[in-house]
């Protein structure tokens, strides 16, 4: 009974020596969890992909937040970039399974210059042997963390989408109501983002110096549209004769956007 009581006792021993060395291993961070980690990205274009649930956040990328002010820090890693050219670049994290934020910046912990964040990418104008911290993080705009699969494509920015606008000489007004409606044409490439016209409508009615803003969102399909947008006086009432407008129009896509600024007289016709 003696030997049998030290056999089962050695039998139970290995199993669970053996139990032990058979537990998987405790998952760790990547190897670019930290600044001082960071992987150097050799060529352009460069695409990545990382499991970061086990990625961490630290004082340095406090110190890049305090900047841009993401709602949530978490899962940051790290990446350096040379520039060999002046080009304007853009660090892109869209395809990301969580909703990742990116900052670039200059420099080093306690001297970080914030040169672009945003959510999902960030764009920058590079300087030629200037290296670059390229940091994404998650964010939790959808409301989660830690971290998941992350996508990185850093490569040559895409120019800004192209954008023509044209103003109509003459707009109505109605009598009743005393608002202007304002007319155009406008052209947005297919590749923005988003796009919004605003104007700006100022016409002195006796003492008064009448003053309206209007603005409309843009259907960007590379086609020519015609636009119109209502612009109801905030301090009286609009009427026939010669008005001062200031137009403007931006078209935005992954990088950079267009802009248009236009300053004219128009003329205000009855008709509504």
């Amino acid at each position: 009974m003696r030997t049998s009581r030290r056999l089962c006792a050695a039998a139970l021993a290995a199993l669970t020596i053996v139990g032990i060395s058979a537990a998987p291993a405790q998952a760790a961070p990547p190897g670019n969890d930290t600044y001082p980690g960071a992987e150097v990205i050799a060529t352009i274009p460069f695409t990545v992909s990382l499991d970061t649930s086990e990625a961490t956040t630290d004082a340095d990328d406090a110190e890049l937040n305090a900047v841009c002010g993401a709602p949530a820090m978490d899962a940051s890693v790290w990446y350096s970039f040379t520039a060999t050219a002046d080009e304007a670049y853009l660090a892109d994290a869209r395809a990301s399974s969580y909703s990742a934020g990116v900052f670039v910046a200059t420099g080093s912990p306690g001297t970080f210059s914030v040169l672009a964040c945003g959510p999902g990418g960030a764009a920058w104008q590079a300087t030629a042997g200037e290296t670059y911290s390229i940091v994404v993080i998650d964010d939790q705009i959808d409301g989660g963390g830690n971290g998941g699969a992350m996508a990185l494509t850093v490569d040559v920015a895409p120019p800004p989408p192209a954008l023509e606008v044209t103003v109509s000489p003459t707009a109505q007004f109605d009598s009743r109501t005393g608002s202007a409606l304002l007319s155009g044409t406008i052209l947005c490439g297919a590749d923005a983002d988003f796009a919004f016209l605003e104007a700006q409508l100022t016409q002195r009615v006796g003492r008064l110096l009448i003053r309206g803003f209007g603005g409309t969102e843009v259907t960007c399909d590379g086609t020519t549209r015609p636009w119109t947008l209502e612009v109801i006086g905030d301090n009286g009432l609009f009427k026939g004769g010669k008005s001062a407008t200031v137009t403007f129009a931006a078209a935005c896509g992954v990088a950079f956007c267009s802009e248009y600024l236009n300053e004219s007289t128009i003329q205000l016709r009855g008709g509504r």
